[in-house]
């Protein structure tokens, strides 16, 4: 429990920009549920009152408290629920900035935190914590204040029923709540990880939902989200109960209290002690108390949930960097932009090491080929070399015209602004022609886009298609061929002016013609450039082109003519 709170205590600390607000919000709600006890007991009195059937001018005072307190409740509660969802939405705009940022500086570097589970952190998570400012803290304020309020009116005006109010209160506010949390506890805190496992595989079936079926596993596969599902809807039945237990007592403190009132007011009014109109005021405004503290349990019952949720959007915030950014920083180099790598061994963050003492240079403008089997480490110096991760040991320098610079010295967004990366996956969004592109470079303008496209042959698909380039590509660029979804990948890094551009598998799952005349559009259009072309495809290199073969982990030169005849690397 105390690890739970200290999450929680984390996540308020962090939703500083909505903390006045929410001070403001609970002072409105102070004043709307204020104004609703005192227009119980002020409604209480004037019926009672007006029994007696006294002068109307007796009872002036109290018809205008009435109307005041009915007025003023709604426009205190509506003004509360404007503000408290205001400081709400800014505290979640807070923590999704505070989540997207950290994600962007940790995914391209971390294999640990899977799409389903990440989605189901930032959005199912964050979004669930709105509920701890506006379900747990506001209440709980709210009726602190209120019910402490109250409880001073019924010792004035009777002391007995005072006591009877702070026992009922006592059960419906710190019993009720305590049930709410020990019965929903255990269930609550697995509802968000296991609806971060049914998201990850439901992900998992949707996007392999064509091989399981070719395969006859979708049954299988659908049975095991059925599982993952009902223990998640056996874990929120289980949290369910937990809440309408707490909720049950608060209402039999309440019902108990209400009872125990009367009959200690019945013999008040016997004993001479409390007037028949006041005792009418000592029995209805206990109610409009236990209504607001009635909020309590099922508030309660949302704390195990929201300590996991928090945890969950802690340990996303908390991952270590997967590269240390330097300080202080160095620039990048001037000038036309080459790469020497020395000794260098690297692997993912916690994986064996792929590749040992791995040495070459590559020089402003050349073009360099990376070659070996799939799984020997290629993809892992890509990302090495664009600092999404850190070496094992070894060094890979910026090569300027004035000095080189080691790009552990230099933040990684300095480094990724100067060397591209066109993946062999790159992802390409449910948006326009345009949009895509503009991602390289946001401030492109049509002109420079279309130029783009036409550098790697996509000038005349681009005249096909109905809107030009406000078509969408459709969902991971469906609408498209594999060569064209590769040629607009390229057509990025054409756009983005990148000094160095790292190449990873440019003609995957392409037949080979379109794999050759996609190569040879690289080459040439990326020509002046200090290009590595990072493929296991041999023989669709270029005979002059120079090859570095790290199929046995070790730096290997020779020419593409040697590396087909079996002479060279």
């Amino acid at each position: 429990m105390r690890a739970a709170m200290r999450s929680l205590r984390r996540i308020i600390r962090l939703g500083r920009s909505g903390r006045a607000r929410l001070l403001g919000a609970v002072a409105l709600g102070v004043l709307a549920a204020g104004a609703a006890v005192v227009l119980a007991g002020t409604s209480a009195w004037l019926i009672a009152r007006a029994a007696e059937h006294p002068p109307v001018l007796h009872l002036m005072v109290a018809i205008v408290a009435v109307r005041a307190a009915g007025i003023g409740r709604g426009v205190f509660r509506y003004s509360e629920r404007l503000l408290s969802h205001d400081a709400s939405f800014r505290v979640l705009t807070d923590l999704r900035v505070a989540v997207v940022t950290r994600v962007e500086r940790l995914l391209p570097g971390t294999r640990a935190l899977g799409n389903g589970d990440l989605l189901t952190r930032f959005v199912g998570d964050v979004d669930g914590l709105a509920d701890l400012w506006v379900r747990v803290l506001l209440p709980a304020a709210v009726t602190a204040v209120v019910g402490a309020g109250a409880l001073a009116m019924m010792v004035a005006m009777l002391p007995a029923a005072g006591v009877v109010l702070a026992v009922s209160l006592t059960v419906a506010s710190v019993v009720a709540p305590a049930l709410s949390i020990r019965s929903s506890g255990r269930a609550a805190a697995g509802v968000a990880p296991a609806r971060g496992a049914y998201q990850q595989r439901l992900l998992t079936v949707l996007d392999g939902a064509a091989e399981l079926t070719v395969c006859g596993a979708a049954d299988a596969a659908l049975d095991e989200l059925d599982r993952i599902d009902d223990d998640l809807r056996s874990a929120e039945s289980r949290m369910a109960w937990g809440t309408g237990l707490g909720t049950a007592v608060a209402v039999l403190a309440a019902g108990g209290g209400l009872i125990a009132t009367m009959w200690v007011g019945a013999h008040a009014v016997a004993a001479g002690q409390l007037s028949g109109v006041t005792l009418a005021v000592v029995v209805l405004l206990p109610l409009s108390v236990h209504e607001l503290v009635g909020l309590l349990a099922p508030a309660a019952a949302l704390l195990p949930a929201l300590a996991a949720s928090s945890r969950r959007v802690l340990e996303v915030l908390d991952t270590a960097d997967t590269v240390a950014e330097p300080v202080p920083a160095v620039n990048v180099p001037r000038g036309e932009l080459g790469l020497r790598v020395t000794e260098l061994s690297l692997g993912w963050p916690g994986a064996p090491t792929l590749l040992h003492d791995l040495t070459f240079d590559v020089a402003a403008g050349e073009q360099l080929a990376i070659v070996g089997p799939s799984g020997v480490g290629k993809s892992t110096l890509a990302a090495t070399l664009m600092r999404f991760i850190e070496p094992v040991a070894g060094t890979v320098e910026l090569v300027g015209r004035d000095r080189a610079v080691d790009a552990a010295r230099v933040a990684g967004d300095d480094v990724r602004s100067v060397v591209g990366w066109c993946a062999q996956d790159a992802h390409l969004f449910d948006s326009t022609v345009a949009a895509n592109l503009r991602i390289a470079r946001p401030s492109a303008g049509d002109d420079e886009l279309l130029a783009a496209l036409s550098a790697v042959q996509l000038d005349e698909w681009l005249a096909r298609l109905p809107h030009g380039l406000d078509s969408m590509v459709g969902e991971h660029g469906q609408s498209l061929s594999g060569g064209e979804r590769q040629r607009l990948a390229l057509a990025r890094i054409v756009l983005s002016g990148a000094e160095v551009v790292v190449v990873d598998e440019p003609t995957e799952h392409l037949d080979d013609h379109i794999a050759l005349a996609l190569m040879n559009d690289l080459l040439t259009v990326l020509a002046g450039r200090t290009v590595l072309v990072i493929t296991h495809r041999r023989d669709l290199l270029p005979p002059a082109m120079r090859v570095l073969d790290i199929s046995a982990r070790m730096a290997e030169t020779g020419r593409a003519s040697r590396v087909r005849s079996g002479d060279g690397a």
